[in-house]
């Protein structure tokens, strides 16, 4: 990939809001125009990390939460945050086992992705898990989880309808797709 002169001048940047997982920073700006102007960014302190869980029949398991920020039920893969000293994989483990209750024994690693790029630095990392065993999850106290069931097929088609909709689970799934010839 070409590496670009980045067109935009930083002038200031304030912090206006701090919590454990994310921070906001208003910063003033010349535009690539050359003219004023400001900016908005979201800093998470967090990686994000998707797992799409596959049998040997093609089956995979999506997770339903309401989203607050969306105010909306919504269907995923499952997913979470990964401490950025940690490394994505072990992330990724933790993850699937905390919302499904299934472990694997066979990773792939699918990429990355910039989740929203125009306001934010979040980067999400992607895994195929294959060669699953069972047991119980173990949700966070602020998780409601449904955990569903559905052939990998099924969850294609939810993507192209728009049922599900998170970007992290809509190119894990299509990655997937792809790499079984779906």
């Amino acid at each position: 990939m070409t590496k670009e002169k980045n067109p935009w001048t930083k002038t200031s940047s304030t912090q206006v809001y701090d919590n454990p997982w994310v921070s906001i920073r208003h910063e003033e700006v010349i535009k690539p125009n050359g003219e004023p102007g400001i900016y908005g960014v979201a800093h998470f302190k967090n990686k994000a990390i998707a797992i799409v869980p596959v049998d040997s029949e093609l089956n995979t398991w999506l997770v339903g939460q309401y989203r607050y920020p969306l105010e909306e039920y919504s269907w995923e893969i499952p997913m979470g945050g990964g401490a950025l000293d940690v490394e994505s994989l072990d992330s990724a483990k933790r993850e699937l086992k905390e919302e499904t209750g299934i472990s694997a024994e066979s990773w792939t690693e699918l990429g990355r992705i910039h989740t929203s790029n125009s306001v934010t630095d979040e980067v999400g990392y992607m895994y195929l898990a294959e060669n699953l065993t069972f047991g119980e999850s173990e949700p966070d106290d602020t998780e409601i989880l449904r955990i569903q069931k559905v052939s990998l097929s099924k969850a294609i088609e939810m993507v192209m309808n728009s049922e599900i909709t998170d970007s992290l689970s809509i190119a894990a799934l299509l990655k997937v797709a792809r790499l079984k010839g779906i």
